[in-house]
């Protein structure tokens, strides 16, 4: 899967960002002891929605980054793929061109992962190291981006 394109999420988007988050997060959430309802996905979706970019490949939905920029830092916020798209290097790609802007910014790049979530091997493979943690998530920085 060698290119993607960001697409700045709608109000149209809102279905596919609530499916797609429970189908993503909520086995995550639960084996942390975290049970949300439909509405506090709902909450979740909605929070930081101007910061939500939908990840399309060959017009098609795959998934969603949220994301938010400061003048020190970009911040992942979130970063969801459509579970038939996974493990076939769709996330990796995302977060690389992530890395990329970070470094020609000249910020850190920062995110933040669940503790159970599997994805934190692929953070720490593409640089990510961990700099703090609090009950849920721990707390992920790119080494040497600046």
């Amino acid at each position: 899967m060698d290119n993607f394109e960001l697409v700045k999420a709608t109000s149209r988007d809102m279905d596919f960002l609530f499916r797609l988050r429970k189908i993503t997060m909520d086995e995550h959430l639960q084996r942390a002891g975290v049970f949300l309802d439909d509405e506090q996905h709902q909450q979740r979706v909605q929070d930081l929605f101007e910061h939500s970019f939908i990840i399309r490949h060959n017009n098609q939905h795959m998934g969603m980054i949220k994301y938010v920029t400061t003048d020190r830092h970009i911040s992942i916020k979130q970063i969801q793929i459509l579970p038939a798209h996974q493990g076939q290097g769709l996330g990796r790609r995302v977060i690389e061109f992530y890395i990329q802007q970070a470094k020609q910014q000249q910020k850190d790049l920062i995110l933040t992962v669940l503790k159970d979530n599997p994805a934190q091997k692929l953070y720490q493979r593409l640089g990510f190291a961990y700099v703090g943690e609090d009950e849920l998530e721990f707390h992920m920085k790119l080494q040497n981006a600046v």
